[in-house]
């Protein structure tokens, strides 16, 4: 059964004539995503600090959830919104970041990497990979624990926090301590089981990730790169600790089990939830969708047992 929560937002978007993604342009997504907030975030919750920051020309915003203090570096979550790699940015997610920090008890590093499809793949995942980096050069001076450095994010940017992993272990750099997969995308032969049981009437389509994935990958040789389809790479081995999140009426589904699955497989300690009766992008929603809070918390559980 889908979550009653869940039917009458989809509902309150049918009866307001919202278009699916592919029927409209990049702009006019972005746009629509903004103008939904209202309907589906609460109010900004209040944290310590909140800070605009560069990294290298990549666009951050800093949240801390406790005050700094000289000689007691915080842990921090690099944290790329989802969006399909084409709409999303600091904005849309500020209330989520704010909530991750306060219930991990840790900093939050927001990346507004480039958007697809005036910035194809791999634009974006570069951009990630250098954030995290940043952040982690400059831990010292941002009073941050270099040591105790996650990557998460929702959809495409779990997406590309998969992807960081791969990348940053195929360098020989530095590894993250934890991972948050937030109904990730993993493989871009959109091929899995749930793309046909949820194809169409839970937000979230086939037909627009079909779209998102044109936009960011229009070379279709790209769909097997591992650092577009995470699950595909040869070795999962020796990457960081995870938890992925996946929610029941969503066409990702399957391909976050199947990716928590592939690293478990490889010996990489490995938490897996899913939200049986939830939708895609739920855990950005508390104001409509109370479930949220609980995937919050447990995020933020997950983070405090990874930073501990």
């Amino acid at each position: 059964m889908l979550d009653p929560q869940a039917r009458a937002f989809i509902d309150f978007m049918i009866a307001r004539g919202a278009q699916p993604a592919h029927l409209m342009t990049p702009e006019q997504a972005r746009r629509a995503y903004h103008e939904r907030r209202p309907h589906t975030q609460p109010d900004a919750p209040e944290v310590a600090e909140v800070r605009d920051l560069s990294a290298d020309g990549v666009p951050l915003r800093l949240y801390r959830s406790q005050p700094a203090v000289p000689g007691q570096p915080q842990p921090v979550l690099v944290y790329f919104h989802g969006g399909g790699w084409v709409i999303g940015d600091l904005d849309t997610h500020d209330v989520l970041c704010r909530q991750l920090a306060l219930a991990a008890g840790a900093a939050v590093v927001a990346v507004d990497y480039r958007l697809a499809p005036e910035h194809a793949f791999p634009a974006a995942l570069d951009d990630c990979v250098a954030a995290t980096q940043w952040v982690r050069a400059q831990a010292d001076a941002l009073q941050l624990d270099a040591s105790r450095l996650a990557v998460g994010g929702d959809s495409a940017g779990g997406n590309l926090a998969a992807a960081v992993c791969l990348a940053l272990r195929e360098a020989g750099q530095a590894l993250p301590a934890f991972q948050l997969l937030i109904y990730p995308v993993t493989d871009m032969r959109q091929q899995a089981p749930s793309y046909t049981a949820n194809a169409q009437g839970y937000l979230l389509t086939r037909d627009s990730m079909a779209h998102y994935r044109r936009l960011y990958t229009p070379d279709e040789a790209h769909w097997v790169d591992w650092r577009a389809s995470p699950l595909l790479a040869d070795d999962h081995r020796g990457l960081p600790p995870a938890l992925v999140l996946t929610a029941g009426f969503d066409p990702l589904r399957d391909e976050g089990r199947q990716y928590a699955d592939a690293l478990s497989a490889a010996g990489v300690a490995t938490h897996y939830v899913c939200f049986e009766r939830q939708v895609h992008g739920f855990i950005a929603m508390p104001r409509a969708i109370e479930e949220a809070d609980l995937a919050i918390a447990l995020c933020g559980a997950a983070l405090r047992r990874a930073f501990a």
